[in-house]
């Protein structure tokens, strides 16, 4: 039997927004003042016999779950693909919109996500399908100190926001390069790396942070367009040359210099260029639920709040964590799945695979899951297909601090704190499934 043609396209739509948009981050309301760099949302569609995937890019924060199902429902209605087989992938950025919605942090920009945002990407997206054409790939892989664990251990044994260099991390930069099979033209560069986009953090400058730095250099060094993928960046923030992993925008352009020479030793580090193909694994992981507090414990810690509206982030989370459990009570408990469960499309791009998870996954999960998985390179991608708060390696869970307590109070249902291992054991069982 003839192997069926594998073919890549790829194309790229700007979704910068207007100066004085409110940027998502730290601090509800901070206000934008200028565009350091342009927003943007790159979209690479895959096709092998009657197999379409979508694979996009989008340089935003945290991605609520149901407009990001909402806007690729609609882009599969358009191109003929099931939604499952679109991933849209954020790539962390605090300095884009609020696209989250998550309590304590803002609401939804919906003149954003309404006026830019959907438009964008399925335009991008048809783009990107129409401009399939037959191709071939490379892979090159090196280790990058962009990034480092963030979870800074403190004299006292607190977990604060900073610097851990003992501390676990995935140095793996990966670039992936396709071109054209019969002209040799590029078509796409895709960098795969963990590390958070907040090395400004706190700025009123518009950017796609030092990834976006890193994407432009490439760009401009080979002439193909160039995009970034997420990789396990729940406890891993920017190696900064503050000490810190927040900074702001000259830190931007100072790491982007140091991970664009990353990329550009990952493009030289690459394999020859081989036939591509496509194969989609999909199922369904289900991650347990713990079993609610006790309506006392829930009443008690509800008192311990003098004023609830004036919190804000995690201790908001926190308030709304013990109101919703009580309006659960209120309601009589209604039936509740005792699992989580993740519509889970893994991508296997030539030697390659593509993990999706709707978390900002600690990097010891993207490390053993390359450990497991038999394939050479196992990309795990966080932020992807919406968004469920961090999720965090068992044993961090003990040590507290600001992921730990995201994961603890997002909703009034919360994963045991195995959560990790029934993630891996689930992956797992999708990716060998034949």
């Amino acid at each position: 039997m003839q192997k069926k043609a594998f073919s890549a396209g790829a194309a790229r739509e700007d979704i910068t927004p207007a100066v004085g948009t409110l940027l998502y981050g730290y601090a509800p309301d901070t206000v934008s003042v200028s565009v350091h760099d342009p927003l943007n949302v790159t979209a690479v569609a895959f096709r092998e016999g009657e197999d379409t995937a979508l694979l996009m890019s989008v340089t935003v924060g945290d991605f609520n779950t149901e407009l990001c199902e909402e806007i690729r429902k609609e882009i599969g209605k358009a191109l003929g693909i099931p939604l499952n087989r679109i991933l849209a992938a954020a790539t962390h950025t605090h300095s884009a919109p609020n696209v989250a919605g998550i309590e304590g942090w803002g609401e939804i920009d919906r003149a954003y996500t309404d006026g830019i945002l959907r438009p964008a990407m399925m335009r991008a997206a048809e783009r990107a399908v129409a401009s399939l054409r037959p191709a071939e790939y490379a892979v090159g892989t090196v280790d990058s100190l962009v990034g480092v664990n963030r979870r800074q251990q403190n004299k006292d044994g607190s977990i604060s926001l900073g610097q851990n260099p003992w501390g676990t991390f995935d140095p793996a930069m990966t670039l992936i390069s396709f071109r054209e099979k019969d002209s040799g033209k590029g078509i796409l560069n895709l960098i795969h790396y963990g590390c958070h986009g907040t090395a400004a953090g706190k700025n009123h400058e518009i950017s796609r942070d030092w990834s976006g730095v890193m994407c432009d250099r490439v760009e401009r060094e080979t002439g193909v367009l160039t995009a970034y993928f997420n990789g396990a960046q729940g406890d891993v923030g920017p190696r900064l040359s503050n000490g810190g992993t927040v900074g702001d925008i000259r830190h931007v352009e100072e790491l982007g210099g140091v991970a664009a020479f990353d990329a550009m030793r990952a493009l030289r580090a690459r394999g020859g260029w081989k036939e591509g193909s496509l194969e989609i694994f999909e199922g369904t992981a289900a991650v347990p639920y713990k079993k609610l507090p006790s309506l006392r414990e829930t009443e008690e810690k509800l008192a311990a709040y003098a004023s609830p509206e004036k919190l804000i982030n995690v201790r908001k989370l926190e308030y709304d964590h013990w109101a919703k459990i009580r309006a659960a009570y209120d309601a009589g408990l209604p039936t509740h799945d005792t699992h989580f469960r993740i519509a889970e499309t893994i991508l296997r791009i030539g030697d390659a695979v593509f993990i999706p998870f709707p978390f900002e996954i600690f990097s010891e999960i993207s490390l053993r899951l390359r450990a497991y998985a038999p394939y050479p390179y196992v990309l795990s991608l966080s932020n992807t297909n919406g968004y469920q708060a961090y999720l965090p390696t068992e044993d961090q869970i003990v040590r507290g601090g600001y992921e730990v307590q995201c994961f603890l109070y997002d909703g009034a249902y919360t994963l045991v704190n195995d959560a990790d291992q029934h993630l891996i054991d689930e992956t797992l069982r999708i990716l060998e499934r034949k």
